[in-house]
């Protein structure tokens, strides 16, 4: 039989661990993403290699003229801001009103990146940011020391 406290209160309210860990923003510590028109966020994938850090964002549908993309103070902020001309020439019996915003922030560690080398570009509904780690801060091979 299954206990009806269970069912109808007692634990139902308290959040679990689990659910927690899942509303934390682990790349965002100041909440910098928002969507002014209750639209999506887009998604993003972020990754790292030795050269650089990549960002890439799920953006179907926009063209590369609709995104801005901003680098300061060691912060990268992907922003956009779409509206539908609507242009009422007497013949459209129906046509809903379209406006999308966005903004997603993220920040790397401090004076990791190389600014004068960010590159973007947008393909198939990717936007993709490459973002080159400064050259003193890549991993250098191994040298062999000569013995004199």
């Amino acid at each position: 039989m299954i206990n009806a406290k269970l069912l109808n209160g007692s634990f139902s309210s308290a959040p679990s661990f689990f659910d927690k860990f899942l509303e934390r923003e682990w790349m965002d510590q100041n909440q910098q993403n928002y969507s002014q028109t209750n639209t999506t966020l887009p998604a993003i994938n972020v990754w790292e290699n030795d050269d650089k850090y990549g960002i890439e964002v799920a953006v179907p549908g926009m063209k590369k003229e609709d995104f801005r993309i901003e680098f300061d103070n060691d912060s990268v902020s992907i922003s956009s801001d779409i509206k539908t001309d609507h242009k009422n020439n007497g013949s459209i019996l129906r046509q809903e009103f379209s406006y999308q915003s966005f903004q997603r922030s993220f920040k790397i560690a401090d004076k990791v990146i190389d600014a004068d080398k960010i590159e973007a570009g947008y393909k198939d509904g990717i936007l993709r940011i490459s973002l080159p780690k400064r050259e003193e801060l890549k991993p250098k091979p191994a040298q062999t020391i000569r013995i004199q």
